[in-house]
């Protein structure tokens, strides 16, 4: 069986293209079939504890769901920092080719001799296309192979600057030389301009891991409070008519109230950490391994303040 068969033809795509970009040798649908087990081995454990404390199956939908979301997302991130280290490293192997072909060794020696294991995981990329160009695949054509392979932005524009240099035949040395300083000096300014964004970031993690989970504690303590007070609220019949204001008891459930600020505090972890990794580093992927600590972390303040809130008001409403 080919679970792949399952996802829509973009998603499925996708999927292959970040299975390949993890550096995962099993084929693809071997692979997506192993994570789907994985994913009902998960939700039927979970049924089994449904069923013990009498709690709904269709809880159990939500658990495959999410299990698979978080394979997925587990494997999009693999990918994205498995490109990122080639990128890395891309600058030191190109001006390592440059020094190797200083030396006068032709340009398919020096492309092998740079893959070096201090490199990985782009020395596999190397190797790989170095293997392509001694079995007698054009240098050109194996470049642009291993530009499509790696599905980096930044390498692949590079490896066509190196095609251009090739085929209009200029000292390819220099133009590989000159590449790699710019590279390293395009990682300098980026690493400074991280650091002057750092305060948004910790503004976002202040907001949504402290302030929002206040907030909503604060919130639903009160409506519990507010409910608790109008229903012991007498009825006054005829009387109430002559009074400036009157009081109605309040039908919002404080259930509600709380599964309303579970859900909403988990959806809002989710988008910032997509914003942090953005801001941070121009890839919204990147910030998702915040994703569990910082919900942990505003779910955890979050039952405090109700615990710590509800103690107080409580003593206070039943001295009244």
């Amino acid at each position: 069986m080919n679970t792949l068969k399952f996802f829509p033809r973009k998603v499925r795509d996708l999927y292959i293209l970040n299975i390949r970009n993890a550096g995962i040798e099993r084929p693809p649908a071997e692979y997506s079939n192993f994570l789907f087990l994985i994913a009902i081995i998960v939700t039927v454990l979970f049924s089994a504890i449904f069923l013990l404390f009498k709690v709904t199956l269709l809880w159990s939908i939500v658990v495959f769901v999410l299990v698979n979301l978080f394979s997925y997302f587990r494997l999009s991130l693999k990918a994205a920092n498995r490109i990122k280290k080639m990128e890395d490293v891309f600058p030191d192997v190109i001006s390592l080719m440059a020094s190797n072909l200083r030396s006068g060794i032709t340009i398919e020696k020096a492309f092998l001799m740079a893959a070096r294991p201090e490199f990985d995981p782009l020395d596999k990329e190397i190797m790989k296309t170095g293997k392509e160009i001694t079995t007698g695949q054009n240098i050109i054509q194996a470049l642009y192979t291993m530009s499509k392979r790696i599905d980096s932005e930044k390498i692949e524009k590079v490896i066509m600057l190196i095609i251009s240099g090739l085929k209009a035949g200029g000292n390819i040395s220099d133009l590989l030389d000159q590449t790699s300083r710019n590279m390293k000096e395009k990682e300098v300014i980026e690493k400074k301009t991280r650091s002057t964004i750092l305060m948004y970031v910790i503004f976002i993690f202040f907001a949504v891991g402290a302030g929002a989970p206040v907030l909503f504690g604060l919130s639903s303590v009160l409506v519990g409070v507010v409910i608790k007070l109008t229903s012991n609220i007498p009825d006054l019949g005829a009387q109430a008519s002559s009074l400036p204001f009157s009081f109605t008891q309040v039908s919002l459930s404080p259930n509600f109230v709380l599964y309303f600020s579970l859900f909403f505090m988990i959806i809002t972890d989710f988008i910032s950490c997509l914003v942090i990794g953005l801001v941070n580093k121009g890839d919204g992927k990147s910030g998702l391994k915040f994703f569990i600590p910082l919900v942990v972390v505003s779910i955890g303040l979050f039952l405090l303040i109700r615990v710590v809130l509800s103690g107080v008001l409580g003593s206070v409403i039943d001295f009244f």
